[in-house]
């Protein structure tokens, strides 16, 4: 399987340069610290489009609680995740979140999600378009383990992961993909058809959103 993924690698991933996903070491964790997070986005979105900052975001985060988290320091956390997500993007976008009704909301966070980590952009542009094109049934468990050892053909700086790392970040990126519609559910690991939500597909393509509009559109 290692094998496949490194063609498949080739083939689709070799040509992009590796500064287009902004970052230096091309994988990392950053995705244990939480899947899509719909209701705690809207928030966040909200915060952003009011332009909150400074003393009046440390007090929306920790002293109002507005994440409803269950400490500060998980509060904080998952603050700084959602705005890492969705700072790159503007206005719009933002309310598309805020204001969206579901599935456009969960879409719009898993490109927030896939333009923050490669290694979700990466497994759904190589691993999750494999299994559609082969007609495979669902997404073992298996083809993360597999995943993993081909990126590091991709970027040989990246980190090496314990057990319970990798079994986080496979929770995550496939309840990400569960939350999306991608999947049936985290139980099952079915696959199911997924069409980009109008709002979506014209909001990225406005945007030149590329990358991110191709790791979506795996699903045919």
């Amino acid at each position: 399987m290692a094998h496949a993924l490194s063609g498949l690698a080739s083939a689709r991933l070799g040509h992009i340069p590796l500064p287009f996903w902004g970052c230096a070491v091309r994988y990392s964790a950053n995705l244990t610290a939480g899947a899509l997070k719909p209701a705690e986005s809207r928030v966040i979105a909200d915060l952003l489009l009011r332009g909150v900052s400074g003393a009046d975001w440390k007090a929306a985060i920790e002293q109002e609680n507005c994440l409803q988290a269950k400490s500060i320091a998980t509060g904080k956390r998952l603050a700084r995740l959602i705005r890492d997500r969705l700072a790159p993007f503007d206005p719009p976008f933002w309310e598309l979140i805020r204001d969206s009704a579901s599935p456009v909301v969960q879409q719009a966070l898993l490109a927030a999600a896939v333009k923050h980590s490669p290694l979700l952009g990466d497994f759904l542009d190589l691993v999750v378009r494999e299994q559609y094109r082969r007609f495979a049934p669902n997404l073992p468990f298996t083809l993360w383990e597999d995943y993993l050892l081909d990126c590091r053909g991709r970027d040989s700086e990246m980190p090496w992961w314990n057990d319970s790392t990798r079994r986080r970040l496979r929770s995550s990126v496939y309840l990400c993909l569960a939350q999306a519609g991608f999947l049936e559910n985290t139980r099952s690991l079915k696959l199911q058809p997924v069409f980009l939500a109008t709002p979506v597909l014209r909001y990225l393509e406005s945007r030149d959103e590329r990358l991110v509009l191709r790791c979506l559109q795996v699903s045919p």
